[in-house]
C-alpha cells in the first residue's frame, strides 16, 4: 500500500479506496487475532466452537451492511451478483483465491527467510501449518455435514475440499477397508521449482504437521503415515504419498 499524506478531510478517491481495501486488511487481522487469544485462554475445542458462532454472526452483519452500501441483493445470505456470474466464472475465481491463498503463504515463508534464515521460516512454515490445517478440516467437515467421526470415507471426502485440491493434481490409490493412500500427482509450488531447475523444495517436515492434524481433525482415529514426500525420493508420477488408516 502506498503512503497518503493527505489530509483526512481532503482525501482523493485513489486514496479513499486504498483505505478501505486497508481496512477489510485489518478487520480481516482482527478476527484472526481475537481467535488466536481466545484460542490461547480458553483452548483450542472451545477456541473453535466460539470461532464458529461468531463468524456466522459477524458474516451476516457485514456483508448485509455492505450489500446496503453498494446496493447488491442478498438471497439466502448470499451475494446475487456472485450468484448471478456465470459457472465458469465461479471456477475460475474459485481457483484465482486458491492460488492467492498458495501465493500469500509463499510471501510469508519469503518474508521471514529473509529477516532470519530458512530454519526459522521452516519453523514457522511448520507451525503455521498446524494452527491452519486443523481449522481447514473443521471448515471442511461443517460445509459438508460430515459427523463427528466420520471415517475414511469423511477423510477423503473433505481433501477434495482443501484449497490445495483446486490448484494442485491429486489421487486416492489402494484403498481397502481400513486405509487408503492420498497422492498429490501435481503440485504447484514443485512444479514451479523444476521448470527452474531447482531441487524439490523439502516439504517432510510441514507436510507430517498438516496431514496428521488434517486427518485427526476430520476423524480422532485416524493415523498418518508418510510414504515418500521431499526430500525423500518419489516417482515421477506423484512428489508425495500419504496413507490414512484407522485404528
Amino acid at each position: 500500500m502506498e503512503s497518503i499524506k493527505s489530509n483526512r478531510k481532503n482525501l482523493t478517491k485513489e486514496e479513499n479506496v486504498r483505505i478501505i481495501l486497508d481496512f477489510f486488511h485489518r478487520l480481516m487481522m482482527h478476527h484472526a487475532m481475537w481467535f488466536a487469544v481466545v484460542q490461547k485462554h480458553l483452548g483450542a475445542e472451545k477456541g473453535f466452537e466460539v470461532l464458529n458462532k461468531a463468524w456466522k454472526k459477524s458474516y451476516a452483519i457485514q456483508i448485509n451492511r455492505i450489500a446496503k452500501v453498494l446496493g447488491f441483493e442478498m438471497k439466502d445470505d448470499l451475494p446475487k451478483p456472485l450468484l448471478d456470474l456465470p459457472e465458469e466464472t465461479l471456477v475460475k475465481l474459485r481457483e484465482a483465491v486458491s492460488v492467492n491463498w498458495l501465493a500469500n503463504d509463499g510471501v510469508w515463508f519469503q518474508a521471514v527467510e529473509s529477516e532470519r534464515g530458512m530454519n526459522d521460516a521452516k519453523h514457522c512454515n511448520d507451525s503455521c501449518w498446524g494452527n491452519f490445517s486443523p481449522f481447514e478440516a473443521r471448515t471442511i467437515k461443517q460445509i459438508l455435514g460430515l459427523p463427528e467421526k466420520p471415517g475414511l470415507e469423511g477423510l477423503k471426502q473433505s481433501l477434495q475440499f482443501r484449497l490445495y485440491s483446486y490448484i494442485n493434481e491429486q489421487s486416492i490409490a489402494d484403498p481397502t477397508d481400513n486405509s487408503f493412500v492420498f497422492r498429490m500427482n501435481r503440485c504447484r509450488v514443485q512444479d514451479a521449482r523444476k521448470r527452474k531447475g531447482l531441487a524439490d523444495y523439502p516439504c517432510k517436515s510441514g507436510g507430517m504437521v498438516e496431514y496428521t492434524t488434517f486427518a485427526e481433525t476430520i476423524d480422532s482415529n485416524i493415523k498418518t503415515e508418510c510414504l515418500c514426500c521431499p526430500p525423500d525420493q518419489h516417482p515421477e508420477d506423484y512428489y508425495c504419498a500419504w496413507r490414512f488408516y484407522m485404528v
